[in-house]
């Protein structure tokens, strides 16, 4: 027995032998040409008397004993997705430009020569050392910027991390579906063949009509055209889940998973409270202001002037001494105090606080949208594995029991597997929603880990 998400247990009697297969958003075209499927079964049990076969759609499923589990996708992925490097290379840079920031200037040294060749001597021959002092503690305030940065683009590095582990694991369930969902499709396809024999044999004798025969044979080529579509559908999955892992190249191979377990229920209040503590765009956004705050006080203290000082020896071969000279000297801050760059550094904390604003509506709306999802597909796995797939199960024994006493026509009986088979599939759609919805919400919504990244790169001043 798994868990659901309402916190009460799902029945394992659901039974899919859903093989391997791709998201099964085709379940509904599976089950509109079930109907000749369906037809063309019915001649083959009349051909062949005892028992009617069942749909394999109701036998259990193990997992495989050997596959690829998650943990071992998710490690790959951390080490060779690329998006990672480009994060983390970020980061690097961030903490480069925070040394060079708090660097103080370097002493200026030369040669120094006046009065040469005044009385036909070299006149007086020397050197200078000079040196910019900073003043207003504005190395201090471009450290204080450059830390900001450093702390958003680790806040922006731990986002791309989740985006990535989001991603495969979505990514996972999604070929594990796939993997399943393949299984079904050529079982469905086995069927439709055997039932388009059963209806040659029978045309042949004269027992059913050309029109019945048509029907199979338009039946058995949308089972392949279905079961085509499941094959691309698993290959398309196993292609993306390989590009989120960094190896475009890697063989499809078999998952290891259970679409049952692992599945928690959520509450909206706790979702909301948890993405707004723990969301790294929200924690970047907030190392933005703290980023703005401390421009505004670096460009606050820039009108505060730096002193340049130089000294310089020199010997006067005219009158033999050793002489000396001291300059210093500093702007006079009368036409340009940086109001300019004062009201800019005022406007972009003002916008950066207001980003914060946003940035937390903007999460509330999109969890809106993934816990209705969520809250929907919660609701109908948890209504087919209580209620619809019992019943479902329950009606196919009974008129499989009623076919055998002589109650029930052929008919009736291959209703009811269709309708069971329908619902194994609905169900099985019904998770796939779920696990994508669930792995998004405890994500804190970050996905898209190979899109092209726009967030600001800010530059020391």
């Amino acid at each position: 027995m798994s868990d659901n998400p309402d916190g009460q247990r799902l029945d394992p009697r659901v039974e899919l032998r859903l093989g391997n297969c791709a998201r099964m958003r085709c379940a509904s075209d599976v089950l509109m040409s079930q109907g000749c499927a369906i037809i063309a079964a019915l001649w083959l049990v009349i051909s062949q008397p005892g028992e009617p076969e069942r749909l394999p759609a109701g036998k259990p499923v193990a997992a495989p004993e050997q596959g690829i589990g998650l943990a071992v996708l998710e490690d790959i992925a951390l080490r060779r997705n690329p998006s990672l490097a480009l994060a983390a290379a970020r980061a690097q840079a961030a903490r480069g430009r925070w040394v060079q920031a708090g660097l103080y200037p370097n002493p200026r040294i030369g040669y120094d020569g006046s009065e040469i060749g005044n009385d036909g001597r070299g006149g007086q021959q020397g050197g200078f050392v000079g040196q910019e002092i900073v003043t207003g503690g504005k190395l201090a305030l471009s450290r204080e910027v450059a830390a900001a940065e450093v702390s958003q683009a680790e806040r922006q590095f731990e986002a791309q991390r989740m985006r990535v582990l989001n991603d495969v694991r979505t990514q996972f369930y999604q070929v594990l579906i796939a993997q399943r969902g393949v299984d079904l499709s050529r079982d469905l396809l086995a069927i439709a063949e055997r039932g388009a024999r059963a209806a040659e044999n029978l045309f042949n004798s004269n027992e059913v009509g050309r029109l019945d025969l048509l029907q199979t044979r338009v039946e058995l080529n949308s089972a392949k055209i279905t079961f085509q579509n499941a094959m691309n559908r698993q290959q398309a999955a196993w292609r993306t889940l390989a590009a989120y892992l960094g190896e475009p190249d890697m063989p499809p191979a078999a998952l290891q998973g259970d679409l049952h377990t692992g599945l928690t229920e959520l509450t909206w209040e706790e979702s909301l409270q948890q993405l707004l503590i723990a969301s790294p765009d929200l924690a970047a956004a907030r190392a933005a202001v703290a980023r703005a705050r401390s421009a505004l006080d670096r460009a606050r203290v820039e009108p505060i002037p730096n002193f340049d000082v130089e000294g310089s020896v020199q010997h006067d071969n005219a009158s033999g001494f050793v002489i000396a000279n001291a300059v210093i000297g500093f702007p006079l801050p009368i036409y340009n105090r940086n109001q300019g760059a004062i009201r800019e550094a005022e406007s972009l904390l003002r916008a950066a606080n207001a980003d914060v604003a946003r940035l937390q509506l903007d999460l509330q709306t999109r969890l809106a949208a993934a816990f209705e999802r969520y809250a929907n597909a919660r609701n109908q796995a948890n209504t087919y594995s209580q209620d619809v797939l019992p019943d479902a199960r329950t009606s196919l024994e009974l008129v499989n029991a009623g076919y055998r006493q002589g109650e029930y026509s052929i008919i009736m009986l291959l209703n009811a597997q269709r309708t069971y088979t329908q619902t194994n599939l609905a169900y099985l759609d019904s998770l796939r929603e779920l696990w994508e919805s669930t792995v998004s919400i405890e994500g804190l919504l970050l996905t898209g880990s190979l899109q092209s990244d726009s967030s600001p790169r800010w530059e020391a001043r």
